[in-house]
């Protein structure tokens, strides 16, 4: 692997999430491996400490372009949260919609407005960071197991429409009758969404080398440390997809360095 780094040219990347855990850990490794990095994160402060300590332990080739979400069109932004809140103001658990919001629209906004420039790329490159709980055989919904697998009718589209499904039936309190997940349920239907946009993008953009990956049960904040895995194998897996040589892989998911199933 070190072997092809260093036959790779230079390269940017940008990370979202980069404040903490294991996005500024994939900061650090891309930047240690040549890559130039552009840290974002949505609280400016965290995001100008996390640039602080990368440039503290010797990495200064990281700046902080696009922190606070400057690269998103504020137009674009404000229609994007009136439609989450028109999906499902009247929702019971209005954690269902932050994470829809956190884990799947703004990834998708992101990538939007960054597919212009990959185009542009000699090796343009999209990892998705997901989890193995994503996984369709969580899912006994067989309707959205069915749509959710099927990739030569997959559209961003019918992604939606699980998605708007979920949040109506957690809003009526529907979750078990129409098999969804019972426990996390939210988080695991966002990461399902996530992964099913991921097959999109890399069947309609052949040229961008777009995969998913689980990092595996690493010790965050989010998990109250009760992980297993340290932030620096965690973000191996993401780290090793971002350095493919032009021509790798795509379409796939991953659990941490091998490929697994959707």
């Amino acid at each position: 692997m070190e072997e092809e780094i260093s036959q790779l040219p230079k390269r940017i990347a940008l990370v979202t999430g980069a404040s903490k855990g294991i996005g500024l850990e994939i900061c650090r490794q891309l930047a240690s491996n040549g890559v130039k990095v552009l840290l974002t994160a949505r609280d400016e402060k965290r995001g100008l400490e996390a640039l602080q300590k990368l440039k503290v332990s010797g990495l200064s080739d990281v700046n902080n372009a696009g922190i606070s979400g400057t690269i998103v069109d504020p137009e674009v932004q404000r229609g994007l949260k009136f439609e989450i809140e028109d999906r499902s103001s009247k929702a019971k658990l209005s954690s269902g919609r932050s994470m829809f919001e956190n884990k799947l629209f703004w990834s998708k906004l992101v990538t939007e407005e960054l597919i212009p420039l990959l185009q542009l790329s000699e090796t343009p490159t999209i990892v998705n960071v997901s989890s193995t709980l994503g996984q369709l055989k969580l899912i006994s919904n067989e309707k959205v197991k069915n749509e959710l697998s099927n990739i030569d009718s997959l559209t961003e589209e019918k992604v939606d429409e699980v998605v708007r499904e979920f949040l109506e039936d957690l809003k009526e309190d529907l979750l078990e009758t129409k098999g969804w997940p019972i426990i996390l349920s939210a988080y695991i239907v966002s990461k399902a969404a996530l992964n099913g946009y991921t097959r999109i993008l890399a069947k309609k953009f052949p040229n961008i080398a777009t995969n998913a990956v689980c990092p595996g049960f690493v010790k965050t904040d989010l998990n109250h440390n009760s992980g297993i895995l340290s932030v620096e194998e965690g973000a191996r897996g993401p780290v090793r997809l971002a350095l493919f040589p032009n021509g790798g892989a795509s379409g796939l998911f991953y659990d941490q360095m091998e490929v697994s199933t959707f």
